[in-house]
């Protein structure tokens, strides 16, 4: 199995060549499972359904976001509906949307969870402690896991694969 994992994609720049090309890598490469940062897919910070529609008809299975991701305000309901559009799991308590997920694809179950960091961006709550409990959480459904950790700091990108 094939995973596939595309970092920031920015903007219009970035969504036109997502559509032009991430089609034609899924299917020479045999790739089984796309998953998309996309927290910068309006044009450059943020995101809306549009963007995110766009790079969905592409082929991204789905799409992490970071502290970007409430910039543009028509997400807050679109999160909420979406399944396939992930917020990191660590913000506080009743934010829209959910941080992680357990997708079916051809009956092969996959675990994509997003976390952010806190080193030189606004504290949330523990990446490590929350990491951990969805982790145990998500291992009762599948084996097949899948972190998107967006950070800052290499070392605490470092730490976190280490503890996780």
């Amino acid at each position: 199995m094939k995973l596939l994992f595309v970092g920031d994609i920015f903007g219009g720049p970035g969504r036109k060549k997502i559509k032009t090309y991430l089609p034609g890598i899924i299917e020479k490469e045999d790739i089984f499972f796309t998953i998309a940062q996309g927290e910068n897919l309006a044009g450059g910070i943020g995101i809306t359904s549009d963007t995110a529609k766009e790079i969905f008809d592409a082929g991204v299975d789905c799409i992490t976001t970071g502290n970007h991701v409430w910039k543009h305000k028509e997400v807050l309901g679109y999160i909420d509906a979406e399944t396939r559009l992930l917020r990191p799991a660590n913000f506080p308590g009743g934010v829209p949307g959910r941080g992680y997920f357990v997708y079916i694809k051809n009956s092969v179950k996959i675990g994509v969870i997003n976390l952010q960091g806190r080193v030189f961006m606004k504290a949330l709550d523990d990446p490590f402690r929350i990491g951990e409990e969805i982790v145990e959480e998500v291992n009762k459904a599948t084996k097949n896991i899948f972190v998107d950790f967006h950070a800052e700091a290499t070392s605490e990108k470092r730490a976190i694969s280490f503890y996780l």
